[in-house]
């Protein structure tokens, strides 16, 4: 596979790379058994050192059959890897590395700084056992307001920044993009959905109805006034929410001087939703500025990290880091190593606060200002808020790692693995499994189950009677379930705060199916205008069943696959048959119902007992209804009101 190509500097790969970097595989390598050889590891590095010189560049240890082992940078290359051989001062975690190496390759820089960028790109492309590495291979998403549309989009983006617009982030998660989308939607009215469901409204849409949207796609804003809002959505992402808050707050006083009250409550809305997004700051992040924040916590062998991301003062959430391989390494050098990883992949904003001084700080500061493009601080708090914020992503290490460390049962695992698998943000809490069971398009049915850490919601299970779709269509009826079931949730909990009833939203929705499936409910959550829903189809293997190797497909097209005895295949397998079952169950119940129905029901008054005396007399519905009024009145059971009452419904004409 390619490595991915990073942004300049930093990078062998780069269009430059010619001139900025230089590549040579030691001239020496040791063949013969891959035991640990401490001797001929050493004789390797030694051989290696006849080659260098004292330039900075990176250096890579190999083992026999050619794996990475660790990846290194030096200002001088020739005194760095030579320290390697002087083993008596090594720590034992390094002897064994050295033991294990046979031959080198080494990169040349042009700086020190170059090297520290180019070390975490190799760590993160080679992942190294004897490097420290930050284990979280999810890029973060951002916030994107397009600017190729005359009404621009607001959407969360992930990936490489290619779309013309302005991006806003990074975020901790998903879920905190999708918090502040859903908020500034209430505030702005900007729409978030795609061009081509745009062009094909003639009415607006269900997000209009409850006021998450200026419904620009049918005229009800003029591009001007549309304009206007993305200018302060921008000002508000560009931390300037106070003067947004006193715009909107004159704006409603002159509503009201003008006696347009509708307007007036319509801007007293939004100024309610700004005032709403100012105090559910979980962070106290004021005056801060753009800043990330560091906090390590070690325990019982293991680290973790907490990082808050600030905003122009406002917290755009956080995030728990476990790095591994650190064993035997300093926690400075620990967050040291993670800051250069995390920053390979996410733009460093302006100041990066830490809890503790770091191994050489100032280059790493001079490394990130090379990406950045700006000058960048990285400084630990002393005083005022960015301590008291500094002291909070401190304790907060401190819990996420007690929690880790807690999470020892097989449910916290496979749930932690799930999440890693299907690239969640986090492990989910709800799960919604979906199926459709019908015998040839009839009684069909939809139906979902639920599952929550500890195993099944069976009191939350829900049946859908396929009302509108073609009952032959599996796609079609897929896409009504999950258009019913989620403009439901819109309609009961828009913002998403409930944790009871029918509203409540999943943190991943799982589809008994393959490709059509996921297309269809994809399909169905954007005329919607939800994008933030976690959708995964599973598709049974060639066998089709337990032994076959499920595949899982992905919104974007991707597939993946896991180990036919993996736990956590074992557990996705359980969730899809469960609501297999279930919805087998609810079809076989509706087929059973149209079975033993009788015309007999269909007539006003006539329970169980009265249609077990009519067919017990004249042995089927069908004589009962040829039947003469007298022969009624003569049924054991029957009045003769009642008597009457069937006559008339079956001759309404007397």
């Amino acid at each position: 596979m390619p490595p991915r190509v990073p942004s300049s500097a930093g990078s062998p790969y780069d269009p430059r790379g010619a001139e900025r970097f230089h590549e040579e595989r030691a001239t020496y390598t040791v063949k013969g058994d891959a035991q640990p050889d401490i001797e001929a590891g050493v004789q390797a590095i030694r051989d290696t050192v006849k080659t260098l010189k004292p330039k900075p560049g990176v250096y890579r240890m190999l083992d026999a059959r050619g794996d990475v082992l660790y990846v290194g940078k030096a200002r001088a290359l020739k005194n760095r890897v030579a320290n390697y051989t002087q083993v008596a001062n090594l720590s034992n975690r390094l002897q064994r590395m050295v033991s294990q190496t046979r031959r080198m390759e080494i990169v040349t820089t042009n700086s020190e700084a170059e090297a520290l960028l180019l070390e975490a790109q190799l760590i993160k492309r080679f992942r190294p056992p004897y490097n420290v590495l930050l284990r979280d291979d999810k890029s973060f998403p951002f916030i994107l307001l397009r600017a190729d549309h005359e009404y621009p989009r607001i959407m969360k983006h992930r990936g490489a920044r290619r779309a013309k617009g302005d991006y806003y982030g990074p975020f901790a998660s998903a879920g905190s993009v999708n918090t502040t989308i859903n908020a500034l939607q209430k505030l702005f009215l900007l729409r978030s959905c795609t061009d081509s469901f745009l062009e094909r409204r003639d009415r607006p849409c269900l997000l209009y109805q409850i006021k998450r949207c200026s419904a620009p796609c049918v005229g009800r804003i003029s591009t001007e006034d549309y304009a206007e809002l993305v200018r302060q959505a921008k000002d508000f992402l560009g931390g300037k929410s106070s003067g947004v808050q006193r715009e909107i707050e004159r704006q409603m006083e002159q509503a009201a001087e003008a006696l347009d009250f509708e307007r007036a409550a319509m801007l007293r809305d939004r100024l309610r939703a700004a005032t709403a997004i100012q105090s559910s700051q979980a962070v106290n992040a004021a005056g801060v500025g753009d800043a990330d924040v560091f906090a390590l916590a070690s325990k019982g062998g293991q680290v973790g990290i907490q990082a808050f991301f600030v905003r122009g003062g406002q917290n755009w959430g956080h995030r728990a880091f476990f790095p591994t391989h650190t064993q035997d390494v300093d926690d400075a050098d620990v967050l040291a190593g993670v800051l250069a990883q995390f920053y390979e992949e996410v733009p460093p904003p302006r100041t990066v606060l830490v809890d503790r001084a770091l191994p050489e700080q100032a280059l790493l500061a001079e490394a990130l200002c090379e990406v950045a493009g700006h000058r960048v601080e990285i400084s630990v708090p002393q005083r005022g808020d960015r301590r008291r914020l500094m002291a909070q992503a401190s304790r907060n290490a401190m819990e996420a790692l007690d929690r880790r460390l807690a999470e020892s049962g097989t449910k916290a695992k496979i749930n932690r693995e799930l999440a890693e698998f299907l690239e969640l943000s986090e492990p989910p809490q709800r799960i919604e499994i979906y199926d459709n069971s019908h015998i040839q398009g009839t009684k069909a049915v939809g139906a979902m189950v639920v599952a929550g850490p500890e195993g099944f919601l069976k009191n939350q299970y829900r049946k859908f009677n396929i009302k509108t779709a073609q009952t032959d269509d599996d796609f079609a009826m897929m896409r009504e379930v999950m258009t019913r079931r989620f403009a439901r949730a819109l309609r009961e909990d828009p913002d998403r705060t409930q944790e009871r009833g029918s509203g409540i939203w999943p943190d991943l929705v799982l589809l008994d199916g393959g490709k059509g499936q996921m297309s269809a409910a994809r399909d169905a959550l954007e005329e919607l205008g939800i994008e933030d829903v976690p959708l995964i189809a599973i598709a049974k293997g060639p066998h089709h069943g337990r032994e076959g190797r499920e595949v899982f497909h992905f919104p974007d097209g991707r597939e993946k696959t896991l180990p036919t005895n993996s736990p956590l295949l074992f557990y996705l397998q359980t969730l899809r048959d469960e609501v297999h079952r279930f919805a087998i169950g609810a079809h076989r119940a509706k087929r059973s119902r149209a079975i033993s129905a009788s015309p007999l029901d269909e007539i006003p008054g006539i329970g169980p007992s009265r249609k077990r005396a009519l067919l017990l007399h004249f042995g089927t519905a069908g004589k009962v209804r040829a039947a003469a009024l007298d022969d009624l009145k003569r049924t054991p059971g029957i009045s003769a009101g009642v008597a009457q009452k069937i006559y008339d419904f079956y001759h309404p004409g007397g």
